[in-house]
């Protein structure tokens, strides 16, 4: 990619003799926000690692800015760190926990307030300045993280799962904050995460990782409309998965007809794909929750548990009952082997 402001070439991670990451080639873009998704293991974090300069590749190159940094020190790299601890000085107020890094570059005192006092104003901690980490909440805790990383005025700034530690309120808040505050700076942004939904939210393009390599990268929306396999697929949300022999769909109890015959290896359906209360086919129901607005169901059919949402004003179907359901044709996503 040419306006490749991060570039990983045939980047090869290792932890002795165990190959974390396998020649990654990676292309970021300068003022990009995106994530790194996938499950706990899949080299998401090593290849953060690497960009800051924290683990040093077994082969491979890292340019940054049209600078390779493959064997530059971290604190020589333009990076700002945020840890999903945090990582902040508890004995330390708000405004020395910023002003700590600029502080080290032995900059004037007028620049060091000055700088300080905008980083905390740009995640809204204005007034915050002599509380110190213990005296603050998780959510102002994780601003505070963001203003130490921002003032030192990073090219690219790392996040490492740093709304894993928040509630589900502040961490649908601190989305919003993050979004804004990369908007405002226009910094590079990597972002760390196992949640699909921080990633679909947050990120301009995501980097689905599996085993160490690109499993697919792509935008928000192709991830979650248009999924190539069936990691991908079942990583964003699709999770009845079923092999394709000709007409029929194919499982652990046996066959069940489509009615059409599919173009592709594999089909899959949402839960909120599939028909219930009505259709050709028939299960049991072994699961039944309240979500909300629809309820959910686990059917145990002939062809496996299939997972499907029901809108709440539909009568609920109690657990050991058979339901009928449908899995339609315009809801399937094809699927490769």
């Amino acid at each position: 990619m040419s306006d490749a402001f991060v570039q990983l070439s045939d980047l090869t991670l290792s932890y002795g003799k165990s190959v974390a990451v396998p020649a990654l080639d990676l292309s970021i873009r300068k003022g990009e926000l995106i994530a790194l998704l996938g499950p706990s293991g899949c080299g998401k974090t090593t290849t953060m690692r690497a960009i800051a300069g924290l683990l040093a590749p077994t082969s491979g190159r890292i340019h940054i800015d049209g600078r390779d940094v493959t064997k530059v020190p971290a604190n020589k790299r333009g990076i700002g760190l945020v840890f999903q601890s945090y990582a902040l000085f508890p004995h330390l107020s708000a405004f020395e926990n910023v002003a700590f890094g600029l502080r080290l570059q032995k900059l004037p005192e007028t620049e060091i307030r000055s700088r300080t006092e905008e980083g905390l104003a740009t995640v809204g901690l204005t007034g915050f300045e002599t509380r110190k980490p213990a005296e603050m909440s998780g959510g102002q805790q994780q601003r505070l993280a963001l203003a130490r990383s921002l003032v030192m005025r990073p090219k690219v700034l790392l996040l490492d799962e740093p709304l894993s530690n928040l509630d589900a309120r502040l961490r649908l808040e601190m989305r919003t904050e993050l979004q804004r505050v990369q908007k405002e700076t226009g910094v590079t942004m990597v972002f760390v995460t196992h949640d699909q939904a921080e990633a679909l939210a947050l990120a301009d393009r995501i980097v689905l990782m599996k085993q160490g390599k690109i499993e697919q990268l792509g935008t928000p929306s192709d991830l979650y409309a248009h999924p190539e396999t069936a990691f991908a697929a079942d990583f964003m949300g699709f999770e009845n998965i079923f092999s394709v022999d000709g007409d029929r769909l194919t499982g652990t109890h046996g066959e069940l007809a489509l009615g059409y015959r599919p173009d592709s290896a594999l089909l899959a359906w949402r839960p909120d794909g599939v028909t219930v209360g009505h259709g050709p086919h028939q299960g049991q129901v072994i699961a039944s929750s309240f979500a909300g607005a629809h309820r959910e169901y686990v059917i145990d059919s002939q062809i496996g548990q299939i997972k499907a949402n029901a809108a709440i004003s539909l009568p609920e179907v109690p657990i050991g009952e058979r339901l009928a359901f449908d899995l339609p044709q315009d809801s399937a996503r094809p699927l490769s082997a």
